[in-house]
């Protein structure tokens, strides 16, 4: 049985949240990818910014 929220390709698993193993997600009515967030850098404890500055 084909799942209805497929996207034509044939290849779909979406589990039962509507997310499909490619990122697309079900919004109700059709399959799309979630919304792009901007991530921040990791950041490392105790690290210091490179010092581009040559030694004197």
């Amino acid at each position: 049985m084909e799942d209805p929220r497929c996207c034509g390709t044939g290849t779909c698993i979406i589990n039962e949240d509507g997310q499909c193993w490619c990122g697309q997600t079900w919004d109700g009515e059709r399959m799309c990818f979630p919304e792009a967030r901007p991530s921040s850098p990791p950041t490392v404890s105790g690290a210091q910014p490179p010092d581009d500055e040559p030694a004197s």
